[in-house]
């Protein structure tokens, strides 16, 4: 047997079956000492955190969440790899006190592996509540481990859990599990293999010679892989393991696998018969609500309930608030970083002169990253919601609920897991739930699951539907939200059912799944989680968002078009209000050409906010007051320009020539750069789905991260304003409704973002996870295919039925 390993830091593994609480226990251990990462060459995430009990620190690894070690999944190959490779001081089975029997059988694979355990008897006060009495003394007796009752979402037992983790790795406190007995053919069988097994010094200190050869009895193929990688001689030790299970199936007329299953159910259930005493306390709560939440017919509507409520509160905690705030421009959070972003503009750029630095700060990174740095509370309050519902136990029931319908459209059941977490109710991540569809063991369910997962409204998705939804449907804020997510499950189940039908043909496979109890969500919790998730959003925001800003920035004002024919425009302009004021009363203000184009600078630079630089020579008394008559202050905006001196008007007429002028440059400057070229070389078909080659280099952007749409309609819709007034960037909407877009139009964006390709982490995904790149690109090609037919159908009945 390897020896597991001791050292001045505890290393603990930390094991469960899901919905047994074990990461609300690692969390209550660890704090916020964590740190996130991936198992080496899988894309399972890996959890490491630290705690400190008196003088000994104690290092906690999550696994993933499993039901058992046999070698299905990647969660299970990940959990037991983790174990007998890490060669972890103690290993910490979280078990649900409330369902003791079905964890039990976790507990009796972890006793044949022979590392030193500790059993956290977690939700001790729902098994309570149940009527459940624990002898916890002789359950711990019986199991030959330290049995320790813990509470995980109150805190309950975190001391007595942290002293029993460090006193086994010490040693002080015994832990021997004893392994399940399988009776005398098969015990006979595991011994002569343990034997044949520790004769082999590579193969004896690869694995537990026990363990390993009752995986070799079950027919495990990655203990087959052990064995041909670590054994000096593997083929007798194989050859002599299919014998016994050959002879097992032709005199029993049953294979080891499913009697060894049945053994340790057996023994679980004889533990639990000696140990846990029940009263009646006839139907529990849950009992009680799942009578209704998971009826045929109420439970479909008691989700699209839910879900519509779910929008309407994180809207309304997010830009729905009335109080009269501290500062004047915002009454809401999201309204106070649209206010912060509008302030920072003119500050940003007020020393900065027109050029490559001025163009990147204005329009690449407040207009691009401030507009995806806005939503910020929307995204905070959408977890929040979101971490709620998940805490209160309801998930699984929206998966229950929803198994009928998937089933019909040739999805897997446990296919709703992984299209949860894709965004079915709002703010998940296409990538972990492709990587959910490891929990389907048959591979034709894994592709249909992950080709179609990425149709869900992701939380990338969801700031540009509410800039699209508040711009343009304003007044249905949830409605439409709830609508987008309704509209994403429609396709999604259409797609997999064509899937299904034309491409990834195979039979589907029964879906089982645990419901666990409803309890209230803790709100120190949901806070964490929505904090977690918030800073995630940042911190994306501030790294891939900002890098794909920056590249598409340089892409839209790169090649630089020649200023010439621009200056020149700009002289002539000067040139007009030179000859103009020369012929008025005010003849002698302006001498020169060059004295308007100065005059022009500073009636520009004042009208922007900025302080005007001049010596008073310069900025003669006369030359203010023509100044001011020409911008005049918010209490004279109505002067009519008839009234105005000729000197003013003519002064005012220039500014506005030379805004067209700004205008048209930064419009040529655009169109004619790379992005440009792309988006414009993609109209025709665009323009089917009613959008122009701007919004086509926004989506082009998106393929990045969907983010990046928001900031990329923001650089492309700004380059062509002129800031007037002291005005920062105004709100992407009221930029777009400007540039003439309908409703109509915004409805067909939104349905085409929902569905057109992944982005570049979930392509990756996809193409990892299916184990070909083909499929990944065909996640591309087909969803993109599908997003345009349904946005230009989407445009086209719009247009002709005079939408």
């Amino acid at each position: 047997m390897p020896e597991f390993r001791h050292a001045s830091v505890v290393t603990v593994a930390v094991a469960g079956n899901p919905n047994a609480g074990k990461t609300t226990l690692f969390n209550l251990l660890t704090g916020s000492n964590q740190t996130v990462g991936n198992y080496p060459g899988v894309t399972v995430e890996k959890k490491e955190g630290w705690a400190h009990w008196k003088d000994q620190a104690l290092r906690l690894t999550d696994l993933p969440g499993t039901y058992s070690l046999t070698a299905y999944s990647q969660e299970e190959v990940v959990a037991r790899d983790a174990i007998l490779d890490g060669r972890p001081d103690v290993v910490l089975d979280v078990v649900d006190a409330s369902n003791l029997e079905r964890n039990l059988y976790l507990a009796m694979q972890l006793a044949e592996i022979g590392c030193p355990l500790v059993i956290a008897l977690n939700m001790h006060d729902v098994a309570v509540q149940r009527g459940l009495r624990l002898d916890l003394s002789r359950l711990s007796r019986w199991l030959g481990v330290p049995v320790v009752p813990t509470v995980g979402h109150r805190g309950e037992g975190r001391e007595e859990l942290l002293e029993a983790l460090v006193q086994v790795a010490r040693g002080a406190v015994p832990s021997t599990p004893q392994p399940a007995p399988y009776g005398a053919r098969l015990d006979e069988a595991v011994d002569a293999l343990s034997t044949a097994i520790a004769a082999d010094a590579g193969l004896a200190a690869a694995a537990p010679p026990r363990w390993l050869a009752v995986k070799l009895l079950e027919e495990d193929a990655k203990a087959v892989e052990r064995v041909q990688q670590s054994a000096a001689a593997p083929e007798p030790i194989l050859t002599a393991a299919r014998q016994r299970v050959d002879r097992f199936i032709h005199e029993e007329g049953e294979d080891p696998a499913s009697l060894i299953a049945e053994r340790r159910y057996g023994q679980a259930a004889g533990i639990v018969r000696g140990c846990v005493t029940v009263a009646d306390h006839g139907a529990t709560l849950t009992d009680a609500v799942d009578t209704i939440v998971c009826n045929r017919y109420l439970g479909f509507i008691i989700v699209a309930l839910v879900v519509f409520i779910a929008f309407k509160l994180t809207f309304q905690l997010a830009d729905g608030w009335t109080y009269v705030p501290w500062f004047d421009g915002w009454t809401t959070p999201v309204g106070a970083c649209t206010w912060f972003f509008e302030e920072l503009l003119p500050r940003a750029t007020a020393h900065l002169a027109d050029g490559p630095l001025r163009s990147l700060l204005e329009h690449g990174l407040i207009a691009g990253v401030g507009g995806v740095m806005s939503f910020v509370p929307l995204i905070f309050f959408m977890f929040l919601v979101l971490a709620a519902i998940e805490d209160s136990g309801y998930v699984a029931r929206i998966a229950f609920v929803l198994d009928r319908i998937l089933r019909s459209f040739g999805l897997q059941g446990k296919s709703i897991l992984a299209l949860i977490v894709s965004g079915g109710i709002a703010g998940g991540c296409a990538v972990p739930g492709v990587m959910a569809t490891r929990t389907l063991r048959e591979e034709k369910d894994r592709l249909v699951t992950m080709l179609v997962a990425p149709l869900m409204n992701c939380g990338a998705k969801m700031p540009v539907f509410a800039m699209i939804i508040a711009g343009f449907f304003s007044r249905w804020k949830g409605e439409m939200m709830w609508f987008l997510a309704a509209l994403s499950w429609v396709f999604a189940l259409g797609a997999a059912f064509v899937l299904r039908r034309f491409v990834v043909r195979g039979e589907q496979t029964p879906f089982v799944m645990e419901l666990p109890p409803y309890h209230l969500p803790v709100l120190r919790h949901i806070l964490r989680s929505a904090l977690e998730r918030s800073w995630m959003y940042i911190r994306k925001a501030g790294t891939i968002i900002l890098a794909v800003s920056i590249l598409l920035w340089a892409a839209m004002v790169l090649p630089r078009l020649d200023p010439a024919p621009y200056d020149a425009r700009r002289l002539a302009v000067a040139e007009a209000l030179q000859a103009d004021i020369a012929r008025g009363p005010a003849d002698t203000l302006v001498a020169t050409a060059d004295e308007a184009a100065a005059l022009l600078e500073m009636a520009q630079r004042r009208r922007a906010g900025e302080a005007v630089a001049a010596a008073p020579d310069d900025l003669t008394p006369d030359l203010a007051a023509l100044l001011e008559q020409a911008l005049p202050g918010p209490a004279d905006a109505a002067v009519d320009d008839a009234t105005l001196p000729a000197a003013a008007l003519a002064l005012r007429h220039g500014l506005e020539a030379m805004d067209q002028i700004e205008r048209d440059q930064q419009a040529d400057q655009l169109r004619n750069s790379l992005a440009g070229r792309l988006g414009r070389a993609c109209a025709p078909a665009a323009a089917l789905a009613g959008f122009e080659w701007r919004d086509t280099i926004a989506l082009f952007g998106g393929l990045a991260a969907k983010e990046v749409i928001l900031s990329t309609l923001g650089m492309a819709y700004s380059m062509d304003r002129v800031h007037t007034d002291g005005e920062g960037e105004i709100d992407l909407g009221s930029a777009l409704r400007q540039a003439h877009w309908s409703p109509l139009r915004a409805f067909a964006f939104l349905v085409f973002v929902m569905l057109y390709a992944p982005c570049a982490a979930t392509v990756v995904a996809i193409g990892r996870e299916s184990g070909s790149w083909r499929w990944a690109a065909f996640s591309v090609l087909y969803s993109t295919g599908l997003a345009w037919i349904m946005a230009t159908l989407v445009y086209q009945v719009g247009i002709r039925i005079g939408l």
